[in-house]
């Protein structure tokens, strides 16, 4: 499945072929990564850890409770990072949680912010999902931004929401309905 940006990405569901892909972007990555993720086991930096990663958001979109996307170039095919739904519930919630992270050499080309656009718009479109939620520790400007520029609304602050390189920190938490994102698709919005 691909979803094509007007910009300079596409969005690819992530497969098993493309978790030697994922590890080497995320080794390259690791240090510029590391204050804004968890402390991960060794097991998750190997092709297997990928690949299981990758495998939780495979099946039917209607009993996955994962969708992983691999953000990559169009002119190169590269994989400069990648959005994720995780969490997904369904049910009375039909919500899901928004991660993504983005390579520390294409930051700040707003890639980010046409991925975070493309997987809102499949966790509503396709997947008939309601909410979309997101948290962000206050002092990640730049993931604050995207969240702002694709239209999420911030909700408040949790404190020590989730545990980051062993630390417990507080996240401004964001989230964006289904009634946001198609005022949002309103001509003169």
């Amino acid at each position: 499945m691909l979803m094509d940006s007007p910009g300079n990405i596409m969005l690819k569901r992530l497969l098993p072929e493309h978790a030697q892909e994922l590890l080497e972007l995320r080794i390259r990555n690791r240090q510029y990564l590391q204050p804004f993720e968890p402390i991960r086991d060794a097991s998750y930096f190997t092709a297997e850890g990928q690949e299981k990663d990758i495998l939780t958001g495979m099946g039917d979109k209607d009993q996955a409770t994962s969708v992983l996307f691999g953000i990559f170039l169009k002119e190169t095919d590269e994989l400069a990072g990648r959005v994720a739904l995780t969490g997904i519930a369904r049910g009375p919630f039909q919500n899901a949680n928004l991660g993504y992270f983005i390579g520390q050499e294409h930051r700040g080309k707003g890639l980010m912010t046409e991925a975070v656009r493309l997987c809102v718009e499949y966790a509503f479109e396709e997947m008939g999902l309601h909410r979309v939620q997101a948290g962000v520790m206050p002092r990640n400007r730049p993931s604050l931004r995207v969240l702002e520029k694709v239209g999420f609304r911030r909700e408040g602050l949790a404190k020590r929401y989730l545990q980051i390189h062993g630390v417990w920190e507080d996240h401004e938490l964001f989230a964006m309905t289904r009634e946001d994102w198609e005022e949002q698709k309103q001509p003169g919005s």
